[in-house]
C-alpha cells in the first residue's frame, strides 16, 4: 500500500479499495482456515498425548498453549503477507526481542524447562511423599516453574523445579511398601539374641508395622561405647513413615528397660598410672645426678 491514502482523487481511492479487498479477504480467509486447523487438530492431539500417558497439566501446556500460539503465529504471519506487510522483518523483530527475553528471564526459563522434564519422566506425582533439599512433605501441587510441598509441621514449602532436577531427590512412594530403620544401642555385656528377642516382641504391636515383609534386627556396628542395632520394620503407607519410626524407638526402648537389658550412653575410660617412683629410679642411675648427691626423693 502507498504511504498516503489519494484523498482526493476518488477515482484512485477506489480502484486502491477494489485492489485492496480482494487481499483483506484472503487475509482474512487464511486466518479462519488457521483458526479451524488447529481447533479441529487439537483433540486429537490431545488423545493421542493422553494415550502415552502424557501428563495432564503437560498436555495443556503443549496443546493449549505451544500448539495453539504456533499456529495462529503461523497464520498471523502468513495473512500478514497476504496484505503486504514485511513478514521479514516483522520476524527477525520478534526474534530479537524473544532472545532479549529469554537472556533476562533464564532462571525462570530454566524453571519451567526443569517442569517439562518432571511431567514429562514423572519421577513422582501429586500425593507423594518426598524428601528433597532437606524438605520432607507430600507433594500438593505441581506447576511448570515450581512444586509445592506440604511438610508435617503443616508448612507450605515451595521448590523451583529446577533444584528439584539438579539435586538428590527422594521418592517415599513410588515403590509401595517402605522399610524403616530404627538405630538402637545395647552394651557391650549384653546378649544380642536376647536383645533381638525382646525388641521383635515389641515391634509387633506398634501400630503401622505389618507382617510381610517381616520385621528384624541385624547389628549394624562395633561402635566406641556400644553395639549398635538396626530394628528394621515395614509399612505399606508412606504416611506412616515418621509416626511409626518414633513409635518404634520408643517401644524397643521400653523393652529393653523391662528386660534390664542396658543402653550405654558415650563414655570415656581414664587409667591413671602411678609414675613417680619409676621416674626417680632412673633419674638415680644417671651418673652425674648420683654423685651430685642427688637420689630417690625421700
Amino acid at each position: 500500500m502507498p504511504d498516503a491514502l489519494p484523498w482526493n482523487d476518488p477515482a484512485q481511492l477506489s480502484a486502491m479499495i477494489v485492489g485492496f479487498t480482494p487481499k483483506l479477504l484472503s487475509a482474512v480467509l487464511i486466518l479462519l482456515l488457521f483458526w479451524l486447523l488447529q481447533r479441529i487438530t487439537r483433540p486429537t492431539l490431545r488423545a493421542i498425548l493422553r494415550r502415552a500417558k502424557i501428563h495432564e497439566t503437560l498436555i495443556r501446556m503443549l496443546i493449549d498453549n505451544l500448539y495453539r500460539f504456533a499456529i495462529l503465529m503461523f497464520g498471523l504471519v502468513t495473512a500478514a503477507g497476504q496484505i503486504g506487510v514485511n513478514v521479514t522483518a516483522a520476524i527477525a523483530g520478534i526474534g530479537v526481542a524473544g532472545f532479549a527475553i529469554g537472556f533476562a528471564a533464564q532462571d525462570s526459563l530454566a524453571n519451567i524447562i526443569s517442569g517439562f522434564l518432571i511431567f514429562w519422566d514423572k519421577p513422582f506425582q501429586v500425593g507423594d511423599f518426598l524428601t528433597v533439599q532437606d524438605q520432607y512433605g507430600r507433594v500438593v501441587e505441581i506447576t511448570m516453574r515450581t512444586t509445592r510441598i506440604r511438610t508435617q509441621q503443616n508448612t507450605y514449602v515451595v521448590i523451583p523445579n529446577k533444584h528439584i532436577i539438579d539435586t538428590v531427590m527422594v521418592n517415599h512412594t513410588k515403590h509401595g511398601e517402605i522399610r524403616i530403620e530404627v538405630p538402637v544401642g545395647i552394651a557391650y555385656k549384653e546378649f544380642i539374641p536376647e536383645a533381638r528377642r525382646v525388641m521383635l516382641e515389641a515391634v509387633t504391636s506398634v501400630p503401622g508395622v505389618i507382617d510381610d515383609p517381616p520385621p528384624d534386627v541385624v547389628t549394624a556396628e562395633l561402635g566406641g561405647s556400644s553395639v549398635n542395632l538396626l530394628v528394621r520394620v515395614w509399612v505399606d503407607k508412606p504416611e506412616l513413615e515418621r509416626p511409626t519410626f518414633y513409635a518404634t524407638l520408643e517401644a524397643c526402648k521400653l523393652a529393653l528397660d523391662r528386660a534390664g537389658i542396658q543402653i550405654p550412653y558415650p563414655h570415656l575410660q581414664l587409667f591413671v598410672d602411678n609414675v613417680e617412683d619409676r621416674v626417680w629410679d632412673r633419674l638415680a642411675a644417671i651418673p652425674a645426678l648420683a654423685g651430685n648427691g642427688k637420689g630417690k626423693k625421700d
